[in-house]
């Protein structure tokens, strides 16, 4: 595959707190190639020389921010990130998600945004956890959520499916990727028992198909995340690598 395997950097929150040149370090010697920042407002030309120093990409990066202030000095901060992908991890009421009419409140502020973004030169997406899953609408034949509100989006706007949160709110996500076909430019990977609660484990380690996720959708980036780990973080992330590296070699 092209792009390199990425990290959200969420998964090693805490380690980042302590040591982000140590923790970036780390994630390169691993073999990662690139890397999803999470935190916008956190020193992101510090970050951006961190990463071009170890030879990391930077993927795309999550600005919740967006929802809650003028998003222009957000969005600078993305640009200088030096990725082209701005992306919106939740932030909407769970309640926007069961309805039709939440749906489309949802893609007309996404829209927007969206609008704003291309004046930076970026793309808008968002991502997924449960809630916008596991709601059907009878209205559109019992289809999840995040399907019916791909239709209402504006077409510049792109998902960021998460894998795992997308199972565990009950879809067959293979299906539901390759329903949503080129809307989706990035797939967060992460394992576990399929639960909300327990702690994710190494990818691979799981109940996750990986390899039919994978192959329903190509060309999206691949971005490993943990929301959290009972284990040795650091060695289920190099665990991760090392499967999915597998899984692409073959």
């Amino acid at each position: 595959m092209p792009r390199p395997l990425s990290v959200q950097l969420y998964s090693v929150r805490d380690e980042f707190a302590v040591d982000r040149a140590g923790t970036l370090g780390r994630l390169a010697e691993m073999g990662y190639g690139a890397v999803e920042a999470y935190d916008v407002t956190d020193d992101v030309a510090g970050l951006r020389r961190l990463a071009d120093d170890l030879g990391l990409t930077v993927s795309g990066a999550h600005a919740v921010q967006l929802l809650t202030g003028e998003p222009g000095p957000v969005l600078d901060a993305v640009a200088t990130l030096g990725t082209p992908l701005a992306i919106v991890p939740a932030g909407f009421p769970h309640e926007d998600f069961t309805t039709y009419d939440g749906l489309a409140r949802v893609a007309d502020r996404l829209g927007g945004l969206a609008r704003d973004a291309a004046r930076y030169g970026l793309r808008l997406g968002y991502h997924n956890h449960w809630w916008e899953v596991e709601p059907r609408l009878a209205s559109h034949g019992g289809r999840p959520a995040l399907e019916v509100l791909a239709e209402l989006l504006d077409p510049e706007v792109f998902l960021e499916v998460d894998t795992y949160w997308a199972a565990v709110a009950g879809a067959d996500v293979p299906a539901l990727l390759t329903r949503l076909g080129d809307r989706v430019e990035a797939l967060h990977l992460k394992d576990g028992p399929g639960t909300k609660d327990d702690p994710n484990v190494a990818v691979g380690g799981g109940t996750m198909p990986v390899p039919e996720v994978l192959a329903a959708a190509p060309d999206a980036w691949r971005v490993v995340e943990f929301d959290a780990c009972a284990g040795d973080l650091l060695g289920e992330l190099a665990a991760s690598r090392t499967y999915v590296s597998s899984l692409e070699a073959v």
